[in-house]
């Protein structure tokens, strides 16, 4: 059975097995403590970054993705990955001729200079009754069909790969901070705003996406400017295995941010019971399938601790929906959520044995078609 890739290895940075493999991560840092220093290294490569090996070159247009490394490197390989997937994501936009809706793509600048993709669905014809944002979760992207649904029963679609994800800037599945997929969403949601004034606005998030949007509500500028919140398997309830881990992960987060916790593996959860939507998920070169990233998982975990201290500050209208046998984040986080939240229109869906990419599970139509009649009936 195919199970979870990055998107269900949150729990699997803080399990017991990775406690052996941080113990022995510690000693050998130890060593490395002790070593003598020995000056400054010496640039990784040099001369040009047009090269990447012996695959495939590919070429975009320079006003899509801007160079920040001149200079060969890290930096350069990354911007390499970067100009690959954006590649990807440009060519499935303008590749869509789909006649319900008219697809399209644009990026924008962020103020720490990170470029990020994003795209929308609009109706082909029909009267527009709102709008609706998507945040995808934690490695994952896929919601062409759902945004479909969406534009037929009135809606415009818009949607934000955050960073480190899909078409957008930063090295694959690495957060730095997820702090910054909230600020460019709260940037992305005043331009949305500024081009459909007068229409209602709502959010869309699914599991770390579902965390990220919440978070921006937490703002009083962004709660004022939703009509409301869709979220399914918000990662409101995140919590490690083992205590030592909420000492051991700050710490590791700082000294080797990008490392990736090998313990953290596909053979962990499972995220949907229809085997084919696995296969188009882990076969997508834009879904990353590598282990977790240190910093990445620490980030949700903190991002999970501010919510729970907060839940009592949320006055959005808001569904959320979670599968009781997830095994990614937890059900009863949500239910904590619902429970706790100051909302007066708030709606929970906990549904029995369903997993974690709830559009993704075999009943998908009936969790859209329960979305979209939330949505119409507040418009």
């Amino acid at each position: 059975m195919l199970t979870s890739g990055a998107s269900g290895r949150i729990n699997a940075l803080f399990s017991a097995r990775a406690l052996k493999g941080l113990l022995a991560l510690i000693h050998a840092l130890l060593i490395l403590l002790l070593l003598p220093f020995r000056g400054r290294r010496r640039a990784a490569v040099s001369g040009s970054s047009g090269s990447s090996g012996g695959g495939a070159k590919v070429r975009v247009p320079a006003n899509i993705v801007p160079w920040k490394a001149s200079g060969g490197g890290v930096m350069a390989m990354v911007d390499n990955e970067v100009a690959t997937r954006r590649t990807i994501a440009i060519r499935r936009v303008l590749q869509d001729d789909d006649p319900r809706s008219v697809r399209d793509f644009s990026t924008f600048i962020t103020a720490r200079g990170d470029t990020i993709f994003t795209q929308s669905w609009f109706p082909a014809s029909g009267e527009i009754r709102g709008v609706v944002i998507l945040m995808h979760g934690l490695n994952e992207h896929r919601y062409n069909e759902f945004a479909k649904q969406l534009n037929h029963n009135g809606f415009k679609v818009y949607g934000m790969d955050w960073i480190g994800h899909g078409g957008s800037d930063g090295l694959h599945a690495y957060v730095p901070c997820l702090d910054y997929a909230v600020s460019d969403l709260k940037s992305f949601l005043d331009k949305v705003i500024a081009e459909n004034p007068g229409l209602p606005c709502f959010c869309f998030g699914h599991s770390t996406g579902g965390a990220i949007v919440l978070k921006a509500a937490l703002d009083p500028k962004v709660e004022a400017s939703l009509a409301g919140m869709v979220l399914t398997s918000p990662a409101v309830g995140v919590q490690p295995s083992h205590p030592i881990f909420v000492v051991l992960a700050p710490v590791f987060s700082a000294l080797l941010p990008r490392f990736q916790i090998s313990a953290a593996n596909k053979k962990g959860m499972p995220v949907s019971r229809d085997a084919d939507a696995l296969i188009a998920k882990y076969s997508d070169p834009l879904v990353y399938t590598g282990s977790i990233r240190v910093r990445t998982g620490y980030e949700i975990l903190r991002s999970s601790t501010y919510l729970q201290q907060n839940l009592n500050r949320f006055n959005v209208p808001f569904l959320v929906l979670h599968g009781s046998a997830d095994t990614v984040t937890d059900p009863e986080g949500s239910r904590k959520f619902y429970n706790e939240a100051s909302s007066t229109d708030k709606t929970i869906k906990l549904l029995d044995g369903y997993l974690h990419d709830l559009l993704f599970e075999p009943e998908r139509q009936d969790i859209m078609d329960c979305i979209i009649e939330w949505l119409n009936d507040r418009v």
